[in-house]
């Protein structure tokens, strides 16, 4: 690695990442994907791989356009991904049941609107699909075509993609310190790996950071609101089925796995970048999970971790070319749905460094257009505060022509 010519310089192999890499390299591109840590361990493992917005209605049109692109590209990736690397991330259409949602005349008018398939249950209705729900639910909506992915599962199969294909190259536990710039353009990267640094030479870059993104552009012309934001889980084992499909109350959600599994999510936390999975966030969790299914209370509890969201104004991830810079371009800021926009937002950001015509109005993700308008930023889903910085420097932009 070093002194070489690459198309493409990825920077962060989650999800993000690794489905841009897969979209550059399905189109002839050469790619190198870098990670500062393990691919795929921070927040598109953490999830639980709900294929859709918890509350989708509550979102704006930039969200619901991915979302809606996302979900009919699931089952053919997956298949996809299947027959290639002989890795089965189970995608399961399971439904999603929103117990006791409080604007269900607002929900049943976007789905209306936006052709997707909800319905308005009475406790008949709950009781009959759920029997072991606890007591006392009187309504909820049903959407019975909402799918969970096995994540951990959908990252194997991506890095495992990437790994075998002969234009592409991996380099783990390697941090980008540094873009050499000339003229609006980054020609080189100062790569950091086994405490010595090295140039690669690249055509364009690809910031696919997360929650870091924001510090790491913070000397760059574009400091975009991209910040942490805490999400703890919960999974336990049980013997037999408890659930036959996703249930979410008072923004807590239960999701089936094929083996019994049972994850548990999630906590909404704004503190910086501690990952720390806490006692009282556990026992929290523990409360909403057994007030949804009682059965819980005394079923093993085997996991529980902590991962960090990339929260960004109104939930609207950051997808194009950074301000200033011609081949420097950004895929982050999914807040919440980093798993359930992956596929549609990889596919954009492709389109746009590739030049060709893109499937969606790239124009509501621009990171150009939206710092033209940093006042509407401020509004909505908001970024959150930043908190305690990561303890890695921002990465060294020397523009000449700044």
């Amino acid at each position: 690695m070093g002194g070489f010519l690459i198309d493409f310089l990825v920077c962060g192999a989650g999800i993000s990442g690794l489905l841009v890499t897969r979209e550059l390299l399905e189109r002839g591109a050469s790619v190198m994907l870098i990670d500062r840590g393990s691919i795929g361990s921070e927040a598109s493992w953490a999830g639980g791989g709900i294929v859709s917005p918890l509350y989708p209605w509550r979102y704006n049109d930039a969200v619901t356009a991915l979302a809606t692109r996302a979900q009919h590209a699931y089952p053919k990736l997956v298949a996809q991904l299947q027959s290639s690397t002989g890795i089965d991330a189970q995608l399961n259409v399971t439904g999603l049941m929103m117990l006791e949602a409080d604007d269900s005349d607002r929900a049943l008018a976007w789905a209306e609107h936006n052709g997707h398939e909800m319905a308005s249950w009475s406790p008949e209705d709950i009781y009959a699909r759920e029997p072991g729900l606890a007591v006392g639910f009187t309504e909820a909506l049903w959407m019975p075509k909402i799918a969970n992915v096995r994540n951990p599962r959908l990252l194997k199969a991506l890095q495992h993609y990437v790994a075998s294909h002969p234009n592409a190259s991996i380099a783990e536990h390697c941090e980008l310190l540094g873009l050499n710039c000339t003229q609006g353009r980054a020609e080189s990267a100062v790569l950091g790996l086994g405490g010595s640094s090295r140039k690669v030479e690249m055509g364009q870059v690809i910031m696919t950071t997360g929650a870091w993104t924001g510090n790491l552009l913070q000397q760059s012309q574009a400091v975009l609101q991209v910040a942490p934001v805490k999400g703890q889980m919960l999974l336990y084992q049980s013997e037999k089925p408890l659930l036959k499909g996703m249930v979410l109350n008072k923004g807590r959600y239960l999701i089936p796995r094929n083996d019994n599994l049972i994850l548990a999510g999630s906590t909404l936390e704004f503190e910086g970048f501690d990952k720390v999975a806490t006692a009282s966030a556990a026992e929290d969790l523990h409360t909403s999970a057994t007030a949804m299914l009682p059965a819980l209370s005394t079923t093993p509890r085997i996991g529980h971790w902590a991962g960090l969201r990339p929260g960004s104004p109104r939930g609207v991830p950051y997808i194009g070319y950074l301000p200033g810079l011609q081949n420097v371009a950004v895929n982050a800021g999914h807040y919440r749905n980093g798993l359930v926009l992956a596929p549609a937002s990889a596919e954009l950001l492709a389109d746009i460094v590739m030049n060709e015509v893109p499937g969606l109005d790239p124009a509501p993700y621009s990171p150009v257009m939206r710092l033209h308008d940093r006042e509407s930023e401020r509004h909505g889903l908001g970024a959150p505060q930043m908190g305690p910085k990561w303890q890695s420097p921002a990465i060294e932009l020397n523009i000449s022509d700044a």
